[in-house]
């Protein structure tokens, strides 16, 4: 089956006798430029790596999964839906290269239960066609565990230019703020809805995290600082900082005017003042 071709893709879902879920997100890439574009993004920070090692979330029928492969990639792939994740390593081949983990994604970034073992660090990067309905919860857990280095999605468009907003623009919200602690963001290009099978009622964009070393020197507690703040920052995002943390700070400036170096510094001076958050 050529996984880009809508029409052997809905044949394929109909002879089989499988919905496609859209609560559980499930709009199939099929366009073939867009999916290279994905992939090469998704692998350029592991240039000149021999068979890297990557994370695939929510693989699907496998259209990305087989093109990481051909490309060298040594991939694990989580999926969420038993019907999908039994019929992939079988449906590509059985290649060596691939593994097949069955769980919820965040189930399984966690460590929780079956997937104790599991560690996000093991991979050089990660590329994934994220479910519209956890994607960010999904990006997040990943971000927060700092792993791995790089992760390359394709997600809803309002989510990845959440992503990737700087300072003073009306995008600006937590999980930017969180993100760009410890990974450089960009959004990579936009996707349109013809791409996918069955047609989301949202926009796509690609976004790209690479990490960076610029929060090396935030010892445990200046994190935990730093997440507190920010989340209760964005909670009153329409009020001055100065209300916000009153008794703390002398500040009219809202949420998202400040960099994370200015919630950096914020979050050192709580630490240090001992200051209950």
């Amino acid at each position: 089956m050529n996984l880009t071709s809508p029409s052997q893709v809905r044949e394929w879902c109909l002879a089989n006798g499988f919905r496609p879920n859209r609560t559980m997100g499930q709009n199939f890439l099929v366009d073939l430029n867009v999916l290279k574009a994905i992939v090469d993004a998704g692998l350029a920070p592991c240039a000149g790596k021999e068979s890297p090692a990557v994370l695939e979330i929510g693989p699907g029928l496998g259209v990305m999964t087989e093109e990481l492969l051909a490309r060298g990639c040594r991939v694990t792939a989580v999926e969420k839906d038993p019907a999908l994740a039994a019929r992939l390593a079988a449906a590509l081949g059985s290649p060596a290269g691939l593994s097949v983990v069955e769980g919820d994604a965040l189930d399984v970034i966690a460590g929780r239960g079956a997937f104790a073992a599991f560690d996000p660090a093991a991979f050089d990067c990660m590329v994934s066609n994220l479910p519209y309905q956890a994607g960010t919860r999904i990006l997040l857990e990943l971000v927060e565990r700092r792993a791995p280095a790089a992760m390359t999605a394709l997600m809803q468009t309002e989510v990845a230019d959440r992503l990737a907003a700087k300072e003073g623009s009306r995008a600006r919200g937590l999980a930017g703020v969180l993100a760009q602690l410890d990974y450089d963001v960009e959004v990579v290009r936009k996707v349109s809805a013809s791409c996918f099978w069955p047609r989301p009622e949202v926009g796509s964009a690609v976004v790209r995290l690479v990490r960076h070393d610029r929060a090396a020197a935030m010892s445990p507690e200046e994190r935990r600082m730093f997440r507190r703040i920010v989340k209760r920052g964005f909670e009153h995002r329409r009020k001055q900082l100065g209300g916000v943390f009153r008794g703390l700070l002398e500040s009219t400036a809202r949420a998202e005017e400040l960099s994370v170096e200015d919630w950096k510094g914020l979050a050192a001076a709580f630490v240090r003042g001992g200051a209950e958050i």
